[in-house]
């Protein structure tokens, strides 16, 4: 997220994409750890599973889109299990547009933190909207992971996931194996939809486009081929790189002052 800008450009080998400040999303994965963030957010974007456990600090990925003609950009943000910062987790959320909060089935503990994040992200979010009763959507799914695993080993009740979305429409539960790939495409379907954003943004709704195409991912037979159901396309920016703390915190300082014109807000503390 780059501050005030119109446009926001990704750079990447010789590619140069500019994309609509309002096209441009940040989803933000929370959970404990080894819950399967990661495994997750590689179905998304490689369609792989890696069997190696890696901890995470912080990973960020993008993925940029040409739907029908129009730009989109996707940043991922894949935080740390173990919150080593938490200021710089409230900050994470602060910018999330989408959030996707996982846990394991086989893990009470883990479920438990699940409920903690939501709150947080309920919390920390409210900071930035109007002081009227109006509700901005706030689009989450709620993840169950290794529902591959036998019921044997199972610590958390379906109804239990359920009941943490059952009083929001912008809020969904999934039981999912990232190993085996079940429910992810239909979770991150459900996901956009809610967002709003185009259904195509799906892993297997649109056509996977490498970085050596990216000179022509703008060009003219793209934005103005005869519409169909499958002109979509994504690519991934593997030099993508997170935006500085400073950028993060003038985004934010921005966005509360523009929502705050003509009234006075209370201040979203960061720390």
């Amino acid at each position: 997220f780059q501050d005030q800008a119109m446009m926001k450009t990704m750079s990447g080998g010789n590619c140069n994409l500019n994309v609509p400040a309002k096209n441009s999303y940040r989803m933000v994965v929370l959970g404990a750890s080894r819950v399967g963030k990661s495994s997750i957010v590689s179905r998304f974007l490689n369609g792989r599973f890696e069997d190696q456990y890696t901890p995470t600090i912080e990973d960020f990925h993008r993925k940029v889109y040409n739907i029908r003609g129009d730009m989109y950009q996707l940043d991922i943000l894949d935080t740390s299990g173990n919150h080593p910062f938490p200021a710089m987790r409230r900050l994470s959320i602060l910018t999330g547009d989408v959030f996707i909060l996982v846990f394991s089935l086989d893990n009470r503990e883990s479920f438990d933190e699940v409920k903690r994040l939501q709150k947080q992200i309920l919390e920390v979010k409210s900071c930035l909207k109007n002081k009227t009763k109006e509700s901005a959507d706030l689009p989450m799914v709620i993840c169950g992971n290794k529902n591959d695993h036998s019921e044997v080993f199972r610590k958390v009740r379906s109804d239990e996931g359920e009941d943490l979305v059952s009083s929001d429409e912008n809020c969904a539960y999934f039981e999912v194996s990232a190993k085996k790939n079940t429910n992810v495409d239909e979770m991150f379907y459900v996901l956009f939809s809610m967002a709003k954003l185009p259904h195509e943004m799906s892993p297997s709704l649109h056509r996977k486009i490498s970085i050596q195409y990216g000179d022509t991912f703008q060009q003219k037979s793209f934005r103005m081929r005869r519409v169909k159901d499958m002109d979509a396309y994504g690519m991934i920016s593997p030099f993508a790189r997170r935006p500085s703390v400073n950028s993060d915190l003038k985004y934010i300082k921005s966005k509360v002052l523009r929502e705050g014109q003509s009234r006075e807000r209370e201040k979203c503390t960061i720390q």
